[in-house]
Parts: structure tokens; sequence; C-alpha cells
């Protein structure tokens, strides 16, 4: 039968000491060859368990010491912070609407672009979700140029909040920098497709 102590005292120089046991009742003693090998000498205040036995004059003595195996405490995982909004960041979105509303004024917009973006930025957003997903459980991600080409075909609002929020990709300043690429050609199509220009291009192409 095992029983709980604390190591109460201790000789080092002579190898023995006392063990107060959990339940209460006389110190038992113990010594230095009840301890296991390669478990470094002992420390007052130990919590450990214990066998008992009677020793050579007839007394209690405590013997095949174990150390009871703590488990460790759960790390709590750390949620990130969303990253912090710059200018470029706070306009974005707002500069996008503003184009919009300008063109529905002007009639030149088309209810459907509205809708791409929309559905486009939701995909977006679940795509850099998954990602996150993936990089977390290190399985395989999804290419960054996957993302960007999401994002280039109108779904890099749903990227920016995705970068915001889930703080995914907004501090790799190369993913960023072609993130922006993206957005400016994104909304310079936009512009020129609404005003003509592009179509005109195209039709001179053909």
């Amino acid at each position: 039968m095992r029983f709980d102590g604390i190591l109460k005292s201790w000789n080092d120089d002579r190898g023995f000491g006392f063990i107060a046991p959990a339940q209460g009742g006389q110190d038992i003693f113990v010594h230095i060859k009840a301890f296991p090998a390669g478990s470094g000498r002992p420390r007052i205040g130990q919590s450990l368990t214990f066998e008992i036995e009677a020793g050579p004059n007839g007394k209690k003595r405590a013997r095949s010491i174990q150390y009871p195996v703590r488990s460790a405490a759960p790390r709590q995982q750390r949620v990130a912070p969303p990253a912090p909004w710059t200018a470029p960041r706070i306009m974005a979105i707002p500069v996008l609407i503003g184009i919009g509303v300008h063109l529905a004024r002007t009639g030149d917009l088309q209810p459907a672009i509205g809708l791409v973006y929309l559905v486009m930025s939701v995909v977006t957003f679940l795509a850099y979700a998954f990602d996150k997903a993936a990089a977390v459980r290190g399985s395989r991600r999804t290419p960054e140029r996957t993302l960007h080409a999401l994002g280039l075909i109108g779904g890099w609002p749903g990227a920016l909040l995705a970068q915001q929020w889930l703080r995914h990709k907004s501090s790799k300043s190369s993913f960023v920098a072609g993130f922006w690429f993206t957005v400016a050609l994104n909304v310079g199509a936009l512009v020129a497709w609404q005003a003509g220009w592009l179509r005109q291009a195209l039709t001179t192409v053909d």
C-alpha cells in the first residue's frame, strides 16, 4: 500500500531524513537508498509517495519512494488582438463604397458588380480563415497566389477584413505589398471599365 507525504527533514551528510505522512501520525524514517536512482538529492518540502516496511530495529521506515507525476497545466491559447487599422486600411473600403455610390448616381454602375464584390469578399474571407486554421494545425496551406487572385477579382474587401479581424497575413511585408497591388489593379480596372476606357481598349484590340 502506498502513502502520500512530504519530506519534513533531511540530513544530506548522513543520507537520511523523515517523512510527514499526509494522513497524519508519526514521522517515517527514510534512507537515501529508498529514493529512485538518478532522481537527485532529496529536498525538504518535496511531495512523494512511499511504502512502509519494518526496519532492523522493528521501527517503521519508508521504502520505494516515488515522486507523484504532476500533469502540466493546459496552456491557454493566446487570442491575438485584431491588427491595427492603418490609414490605408481604414480608407480602402469607404473609397470603394464612395466610387460605387458615385457610379450608381450617374447610372453607370451595373448591379451585378456590387453582387460580385459581396460574394467574392465572403469567399475570400473564408479562404483566409481556412488558411489560418491550416497554419495552426500545420496542414497544407492555401497558396498566396490564390489569395491574391481572389482579391484581384473583387474579394479584396473580404481579404482586408480577414487580415484585420483574424490577424492573418497582415504582418508579412511581401504579401501585404502584393495585396495592395491587387487592390490598386482591381479598383483601377473598375473605374476604367465604368468610364468606358477599358471597353474601348478591348474593342480596339479586337
